[in-house]
């Protein structure tokens, strides 16, 4: 596992791509989990504040993904019990206008595969954001369309949509999604959590 790891922390096969952004950043992947881990966070790619401080969801959009999973950041951050293991593992950078960059599909396909290969305890998959249900649901629907349908998927993958607060609005019109979806996977990760302390 660590040499895997060791591999990704230094992996920089997106440096020309990044330098072309309005960031002209380096590569800085993040990414976190032990081979124990019984969550895999599925993610899109680490924003500006998390390729600054090396943390994945050290930001608003943790808060929020952390409220959903009913976790405190000891629980979230414990590397035994959870992976996260984003689509892309570093900052894209921003475009001419500002607006975030995908996550380049090089790293999935460079890294995806051979890094999942070692986790053999995932009891739970959360799926945020399109491009993570893309990949491992290998489907072409719509985010919406995928999360409405959770319980096709459920109780081992919830796919979720981004926490960030551009998907405020989405939250408002989906409600269900609070009041239907995130008490069953609270109780989902609750139940995880308890089993591995008992």
């Amino acid at each position: 596992m660590s040499g895997v790891f060791e591999q990704v922390k230094s992996c920089n096969i997106c440096r020309k791509i990044f330098s072309e952004t309005k960031t002209k950043h380096s590569p800085r992947p993040v990414v976190r989990g032990k081979s124990t881990a019984k969550i895999l966070i599925a993610g899109q790619a680490p924003g500006v504040r998390v390729h600054k401080s090396g943390v994945p969801f050290s930001d608003s959009s943790g808060d929020v993904l952390r409220d959903w999973m009913g976790l405190n950041k000891d629980d979230f951050y414990d590397e035994t019990n959870v992976a996260i293991i984003p689509m892309a593992f570093c900052f894209p950078g921003y475009d001419a206008k500002g607006s975030d960059l995908p996550p380049p599909k090089i790293c999935a396909k460079t890294w995806r595969s051979s890094i999942l290969k070692n986790f053999e305890n995932f009891e739970l998959q959360l799926l945020v954001g399109s491009f993570a249900q893309k990949w491992h649901l290998d489907t072409d629907c719509s985010m919406t369309d995928v999360v409405q349908n959770w319980r096709n998927y459920s109780p081992k993958i919830f796919p979720l949509p981004h926490p960030s607060w551009r998907n405020r609005s989405w939250l408002k019109k989906n409600f269900w999604f609070e009041r239907e979806l995130v008490p069953v996977l609270r109780h989902k990760v609750r139940g995880i959590l308890q089993n591995e302390k008992a």
